[in-house]
């Protein structure tokens, strides 16, 4: 049912964007990009959406939260970590991911310090199915608080897909406050596949909002060390 939820909501997310002109939104990515190439970093910059929503109250109101994958990974530097079955350590170690196996996850001794400090090591993780069992056994609730609970992932499932899915997926979620930030690519893509990345983010985070685009203040999109650019 999630996933009818989830697909029928993407369904949606891929409509019309019609507040937004394309021409507008290629301008603005076209201002970021230049403003990233007039000063180098020594790093590939991430291309950021900024949300401020209005007419929510996060207190009263259902925090809404939703996953959607991108057709152009946003961030392909981010670190994944594969706990894993004697197959996923092997298969992760061939790929050069790093990974860990029950034995690994038994060291840590449920300690919260060094668990903490595991779970901010990396973006996100996947686990094998006899693992993802014992994980809050292992592990206590040090991954959930963290919101990085391991995705499952199958023994049929090729790791290296399902690794660029989570690079690919971005998660959009309320919290206490009216202010997003995703990201929405890098500054190393074309503007076409920004165009893409953008629309489909906006578009499924207005299927999110409770009255659609009469909760959106403002968006603007800027790299991870340039200016902001308002879009809407």
């Amino acid at each position: 049912e999630k996933n009818a939820r989830t697909c029928a909501r993407g369904a949606r997310a891929t409509g019309s964007m019609a507040k937004i002109a394309n021409a507008h939104l290629r301008s603005c990515i076209q201002q970021v990009l230049e403003g990233s190439e007039e000063k180098k970093r020594e790093f590939l910059e991430t291309i950021e959406l900024q949300i401020g929503l209005k007419n929510y109250d996060p207190q009263k109101d259902k925090r809404f939260a939703g996953n959607i994958k991108l057709p152009h990974i946003p961030r392909p530097k981010m670190r994944v970590c594969v706990l894993g079955d004697a197959f996923h350590c092997e298969k992760a170690g061939s790929l050069g991911l790093d990974h860990k196996n029950a034995d690994g996850l038994k060291n840590f001794n449920k300690n919260k310090k060094l668990i903490k400090k595991f779970a901010k090591k990396y973006h996100a993780f996947l686990a094998s199915e006899s693992l993802i069992k014992q994980i809050p056994r292992l592990l206590g609730p040090g991954l959930n608080k963290a919101g990085k609970f391991p995705t499952l992932v199958q023994q049929q499932e090729d790791l290296s897909n399902k690794v660029d899915e989570i690079k690919a997926t971005i998660k959009f979620q309320l919290k206490k406050v009216l202010c997003l930030n995703v990201a929405v690519g890098h500054c190393g893509m074309s503007e076409s596949e920004i165009v893409d990345n953008l629309k489909l983010s906006i578009n499924f985070l207005v299927s999110l909002l409770k009255k659609n685009w009469q909760n959106i203040k403002v968006l603007y999109i800027k790299s991870t060390m340039g200016k902001p650019v308002r879009l809407y």
